[in-house]
């Protein structure tokens, strides 16, 4: 029986078994029986070597965007608007086969954008190039989900179901689960809140399906089964998503007030036509949205007794290094951080102008900094009227001797 097998096997399973008190630890090894088989489906098979065939992008610009959708959802036609970039756009289903890349230019900054293969139900069981779709979807900073708003809200759920089966976890935050493995002691299970999901007895049962028999767990929230399998796991990558319902020109204004209520979401119409002209309708507020979920920090240099250059600035986000003094000044050169003396700050993360920081001062977006090095200690010895000049040696025996004068 091969892995997929198993896991419908167990899926029905679980499906069969009822929700309660006295099933909640049989459903919590079921859960984690399913987990370390999907695990073992990301893994390569064994004896395979070499590259694989999956989607060559190399990574450019601040940032990384994901499109990832359906078919024929207008994937293509949105990164041709974007960015200007051709991507074939057709009437049928899967005109788009490899992976296209295109840069948008917002805000002096320079974005990523990948259209990606329409993926199917199924995906990640590798139905469709699903694997190296997601992929491809996991080495970016943010993911455009984009839907059909003509189609029903079960396209949604399927994609993140798709998503999540591979480790991905989609407008989430990472549980507050401290957990080390340990070579000797038992299991040492505390929490500092109380536990409503979870006890003792099931994380204790959840650990020895892992074969974990001495490792420290601490609860510091009310989390699930399913987040306490995520960090004992350890490959679950957590990730902002935004959800694009395009097409709103083939429904009702009721259908698109309801669409643009829900969170993280936003109504957009690549083919909305006035006339002769195209509308880019809603396209500005999808820019904006992602720049606001991205985080990215514009930070301007300024050289001492100069203006601040606002042509180049130096682009920080949480996710690439952090958005500290010390991240901006290893993004300018590895060896800055140890000459640094303090930087002086402009902008909205400084409380008066300037403000004199230090390494640990958390930058905000148009801050303008300029950094002030240490001057460089003299050998000489000596400071002021007795500080000597003289390159002589210290010991008499040690200078040379002069050539004696000719008579």
């Amino acid at each position: 029986m091969g892995i997929v097998e198993k896991i419908k096997e167990i899926e029905a399973e679980m499906a069969r078994t009822q929700k309660n008190k006295a099933t909640e630890y049989h459903l919590g090894q079921l859960k984690a029986k399913i987990a370390k088989l999907r695990t073992q489906l990301l893994e390569p098979p064994k004896g395979s070597s070499g590259a694989g065939d999956g989607f060559e992008v190399t990574k450019y610009g601040h940032g990384r965007v994901a499109l990832i959708g359906f078919p024929s959802v207008g994937k293509s036609t949105l990164l041709t608007m974007l960015t200007g970039t051709h991507s074939e756009a057709a009437s049928y289903e899967f005109t788009t086969l490899t992976c296209i890349p295109g840069i948008i230019h917002y805000n002096d900054t320079k974005i990523q954008l990948l259209d990606l293969p329409g993926i199917i139900e199924g995906a990640s069981e590798g139905k469709g190039r699903g694997r190296q779709v997601i992929a491809v979807s996991k080495s970016s900073d943010i993911v455009l989900m984009v839907l059909d708003a003509s189609k029903s809200e079960g396209h949604r759920q399927i994609l993140t179901k798709e998503l999540e089966a591979v480790g991905l976890r989609l407008n989430k935050r990472p549980p507050q689960i401290y957990f080390k493995k340990k070579k000797t002691g038992g299991i040492s299970f505390n929490s500092t809140a109380p536990l409503t999901h979870v006890d003792e007895k099931l994380c204790y049962q959840i650990l020895h399906e892992y074969k974990i028999h001495n490792a420290e767990i601490l609860f510091r929230e009310d989390a699930t089964v399913d987040d306490l399998i995520d960090v004992i796991e350890g490959n679950r990558k957590y990730m902002k998503c935004i959800y694009v319902y395009n097409k709103i020109d083939v429904v009702g204004i009721d259908d698109v007030d309801k669409l643009a209520r829900q969170p993280n979401s936003i109504v957009i119409s690549c083919n909305l036509k006035a006339g002769s002209s195209l509308l880019k309708l809603n396209l500005d507020r999808l820019l904006a949205k992602m720049w606001e979920a991205m985080g990215l920090v514009r930070v301007y240099t300024k050289p001492q007794g100069q203006q601040p250059d606002f042509a180049d600035p130096v682009v920080l986000s949480t996710d690439r290094g952090g958005c500290t003094v010390e991240d901006f000044c290893n993004h300018i050169h590895r060896s800055l951080v140890k000459d640094v003396k303090y930087v002086l700050v402009w902008g909205i993360s400084a409380r008066h102008y300037p403000q004199h920081c230090g390494l640990s001062h958390v930058l905000q977006d148009e801050d303008v900094v300029q950094i002030v090095k240490k001057k460089e200690k003299d050998d000489g010895g000596g400071r002021g009227r007795f500080k000597s000049h003289s390159t002589a040696p210290a010991r008499i025996s040690d200078r040379e001797k002069k050539a004696p004068l000719k008579t």
